[in-house]
């Protein structure tokens, strides 16, 4: 890597534009091998750099995350009436994008990557790419309303009908779920057909991902075995 200035660094991690690393470093926030960076401040060979205490990891480097997004964060970008966003709360260096939203209510595990590629096998439906939910809902479980579940709901507001995928009761009011396939607010829409309100919704697993230990608002680095069996399960079913 040659010599390149450190706003110009910034940009090319992902981490934000050159404006804005500008703004980061008059304010004190980036570092060189733990010195104060200044406006003029080049990035060597070697060098590690950090925004806010946190080092970087290279512009060539993805890096896979595990949030716990809480009910009340918002993923999209789009939404300029949200009061949170997920990019927002975790306030990670390197800039990044979920791989398969939750909505405003629901909580749980969400994946996020600065590797475009994974993002986009993870995205498409027709790769059946496994989620896991655990459903709460106002009216008692049935038999009768599982084996619906299970078997595929046709939504009209969608005019498609789901994929069969797995269902189970686990409480009087409780049922996990296993979908293969991504449409907006999915489980709320079949439940809402089959007139059952949905009380919670949380994401549990993402693929080989799962969101043990998690607490909402935190996230973790994907690392090791653990992202090696992500990837190799993405570029399978891809």
């Amino acid at each position: 890597m040659e010599t390149v200035r450190i706003n110009k660094y910034l940009a090319q991690c992902g981490v934000c534009s050159r404006r804005e690393a500008d703004r980061r470093i008059a304010a004190g926030q980036v570092s060189i091998n733990g010195k104060t960076a200044g406006p003029g401040s080049r990035v060597c060979p070697g060098d590690t750099v950090a925004v806010g205490g946190r080092a970087l990891r290279g512009r060539n480097e993805n890096v896979v995350l595990a949030y716990y997004k809480p009910v009340g964060v918002t993923c999209t970008e789009r939404d300029r009436f949200a009061d949170r966003m997920v990019t927002q709360e975790i306030g990670y260096p390197v800039r990044v994008t979920y791989a398969g939203r939750l909505d405003k209510d629901s909580e749980g595990l969400l994946l996020l990557s600065n590797d475009g590629d994974l993002i986009q096998r993870m995205m498409k439906g027709k790769n059946g790419h496994e989620k896991e939910y655990i459903v709460k809902t106002k009216q008692i479980v049935t038999r009768e309303f599982l084996e619906q579940m299970a078997a595929g709901v046709y939504l009209r507001e969608l005019q498609i009908k789901t994929r069969p995928c797995r269902v189970e009761q686990i409480g009087k009011y409780t049922f996990r779920i296993v979908l293969t396939q991504g449409l907006n607010r999915q489980i709320r829409r079949m439940c809402r057909e089959l007139s059952v309100d949905v009380v919670q919704l949380k994401r549990i697993r993402v693929v080989n991902i799962t969101a043990d230990g998690l607490k909402p608002g935190v996230f973790r680095e994907v690392t090791g075995e653990e992202r090696a069996a992500l990837y190799r399960a993405v570029e399978q079913n891809g």
